[in-house]
């Protein structure tokens, strides 16, 4: 098989999909793994590491996506490469479909079969997403720390405090990966840290591993009563496949102090603040309600070698499979693949996406 690698191209996207001992395993494994030049130059990876590896270079994207039978990607396509995708080919990136009508029915257009990676569930995990959603965890207290810095129109707070002085407060809605990532990093740094939650079992987890974080059922009423008090809140709700709920509206917002910081981790998935709205890492923030507004879509990007690699450790197995056997044979040694089929030959099959857009939906094979 031809397994394309085009370059990145979403606003400040750094990381590339298939590292060069990726291509290399690949060819030796007897397929084509066409790279386009600079694919892998933002995460640190050059040329001549994929030419060393077996690679063959393309100078242009139109030849990767021409070429290519299996595209690997990181982001959702863009405009630009919207009509280079075709009936036939395999397309397998994150997509966050939910999010946006206009991108779904452009791929439904194409006729392309495009597998998600944060659809694929196997043992009740998200394996292809989880990696992402730790960079993002993490990250999401590093720029929450940040912004919360007075020259940045924060409110002043040091999330660690100092001796004689409390530190600051932490609210992390959503226990799951990216929160749990969040909620370590802020309590490693010294910080108050709530996880508002509705799964009891996994408030249980949470509350055994992270000793000095709290947890608090999830609801309106619990979540209102620690806004006024919160220096820090941090969105990592999800919905697998689905548009994030929105669990914050504007009026909430009024009750959080001026200055205070949202980080809406959920915004590649629509965002769980009413007044969210994606932002790139050139210009990663803005204030609404006197609350300072981080909703960068990609966050992983910012630490592309990192998330890179931690995205190829997840992503190969898969590709391997899809390359050495084709989408048919791969869903049934492999059933977990299955959900990773958001459309296939201009057939929309994934039900979260579809009731999100109220569009109608199939089985991947009927």
């Amino acid at each position: 098989m031809i397994i394309g690698v085009p370059k990145e191209i979403k606003d400040q996207e750094y990381r590339v999909a298939l590292l060069p001992s990726a291509a290399y395993q690949l060819v030796k494994r007897g397929h084509t793994v066409l790279v386009e030049r600079n694919a892998g130059i933002g995460a640190g990876f050059a040329d001549d590491d994929y030419a060393q590896a077996g690679a063959t270079l393309a100078a242009h994207p139109a030849e990767v996506f021409a070429r290519g039978e299996l595209i690997v990607k990181v982001k959702e396509p863009q405009p630009s490469e919207l009509p280079l995708l075709r009936r036939g080919q395999l397309l397998f990136t994150y997509l966050h479909l939910a999010a946006s009508k206009p991108l779904t029915e452009a791929l439904l257009a194409s006729g392309v079969t495009a597998l998600a990676y944060e659809t694929i569930e196997l043992n009740r995990r998200l394996p292809l997403l989880e990696p992402m959603s730790e960079i993002a965890g993490r990250m999401s207290v590093l720029v929450g720390g940040y912004f919360l810095a007075k020259h940045f129109g924060g409110s002043g707070t040091l999330l660690g405090g100092v001796p004689g002085v409390l530190p600051g407060k932490v609210v992390v809605l959503g226990g799951g990966v990216a929160g749990i990532n969040a909620a370590r990093m802020a309590t490693g740094i010294g910080a108050d840290v709530t996880i508002l939650e509705v799964d009891v079992e996994r408030m249980r987890f949470l509350d055994i591993t992270l000793h000095t974080a709290h947890t608090l059922y999830s609801n309106e009423v619990h979540l209102m009563e620690l806004l006024p008090q919160v220096d820090l809140l941090i969105g990592a709700v999800l919905v697998m496949g689905a548009r994030a709920p929105r669990l914050i509206r504007r009026d909430m917002l009024r009750r959080m102090r001026p200055g205070s910081v949202l980080v809406d981790i959920a915004i590649d998935q629509g965002g769980c603040a009413e007044t969210s709205r994606p932002t790139t890492h050139h210009d990663p923030v803005f204030v609404e309600e006197g609350v300072t507004h981080y909703c960068v879509a990609n966050m992983p990007a910012a630490y592309a070698r990192t998330a890179t690699q931690a995205l190829a450790n997840v992503t190969c197995p898969f590709i391997e499979l899809l390359a050495d056997t084709g989408l048919n044979e791969a869903c049934r040694r492999q059933p977990a693949l299955l959900g990773g089929i958001n459309l296939l030959d201009g057939r929309l099959t994934c039900r979260a996406v579809a009731e999100a857009h109220n569009l109608p939906c199939s089985e991947p094979f009927q």
